[in-house]
């Protein structure tokens, strides 16, 4: 669902662009109560766990692949909105200026999409559905599973409704791009309720309620390496959602026309001459600088007498 340059029109990418900043200045300033130094470090193996899982492109239906957007599960294991504002908001910056994932004139719609309203959306429909299934800690993974699909779902209409309005497409858009991310919704759904579960067992001082501070960085590094280095080896190489939509709808090639590229050696994941090592190294690399970043602006925000 990243959206590329020459996507969305310059008054739907100023006006993207305005709101998004305006919410993860809320965001700094809401995210002071939630995180001290202690809790830096989740904020940051969380990060760098959703920028690896991104990596990941699985398949569904039609020629079609899909990937976990996160915000739900951000949203969860950091247990505030806000913070998994800022962690969402992180990836997309570090996957549009080192990647060239995602267009930096469309950093805005793209932050906007999936690190506010799918967030967000995520959230609020967590929180509804665990309580319509009893409160129990043990719901959590079936009620977040459930919101982070129709999060995505959510997400894809508001990026329709951007293309929409910047003349991109037709009204064809709108039933295009949820009809596909229905589909890429119950993968989201399902990673989300299985990665949810194994916290649950495995490590629950990595949710909300439990310990305030993490027992041990092994696991979670660990589990990034794999993800990172191994795992998005075997990405699928059919097109994400959006792109699809865009070929079948003809206006794919608008992205070729306006790109605004920031020199980086790791364009498209990978480094040129070294092949899957490279694809590795990249995600490695990625992963890291999630971290680091993140980790820098939970120090930011924390409270000044943390």
């Amino acid at each position: 669902m990243h959206i590329p340059d020459g996507f969305v029109s310059v008054p739907v990418a100023g006006a993207t662009g305005l709101a998004s900043f305006v919410a993860l200045f809320v965001a700094c300033e809401r995210s002071q109560q939630a995180f001290g130094v202690r809790r830096a470090p989740i904020l940051g193996l969380t990060t760098a766990f959703i920028f690896a899982a991104q990596m990941i492109n699985f398949p569904v239906a039609g020629g079609t692949s899909g990937h976990l957007l996160g915000g739900t599960l951000a949203a969860i294991i950091l247990g505030s909105p806000w913070a998994g504002m800022l962690c969402i908001a992180t990836v997309l910056i570090i996957q549009a200026v080192l990647f060239a994932d995602g267009g930096i004139t469309a950093l805005g719609a793209n932050i906007l999409n999936m690190a506010v309203i799918g967030v967000w959306v995520g959230w609020i429909l967590t929180q509804t559905l665990q309580r319509l299934l009893g409160g129990s800690k043990g719901r959590l993974p079936l009620a977040a599973g459930i919101a982070a699909g129709i999060s995505v779902v959510v997400a894809a209409i508001a990026c329709a409704i951007e293309l929409l309005l910047s003349g991109t497409a037709s009204i064809a858009v709108l039933p295009a791009m949820a009809g596909v991310h229905i589909l890429i919704g119950v993968g989201e759904g399902l990673i989300t309720g299985g990665v949810l579960t194994y916290l649950a067992k495995a490590r629950p001082d990595l949710l909300p309620g439990e310990q305030a501070e993490m027992r041990g960085w092994v696991v979670p590094i660990v589990s990034i390496v794999l993800v990172a280095g191994l795992l998005s080896l075997i990405a699928s190489a059919w097109p994400d959602g959006l792109e699809k939509v865009a070929e079948d709808l003809g206006f794919i090639n608008l992205a070729e026309q306006v790109r605004v590229a920031v020199p980086t050696p790791l364009a498209d994941y990978g480094i040129e001459g070294l092949g899957m090592i490279g694809t590795s190294i990249a995600g490695l690399i990625g992963a890291a600088a999630c971290f680091v970043v993140a980790f820098g602006i939970a120090k930011i925000v924390r409270p000044k007498n943390a």
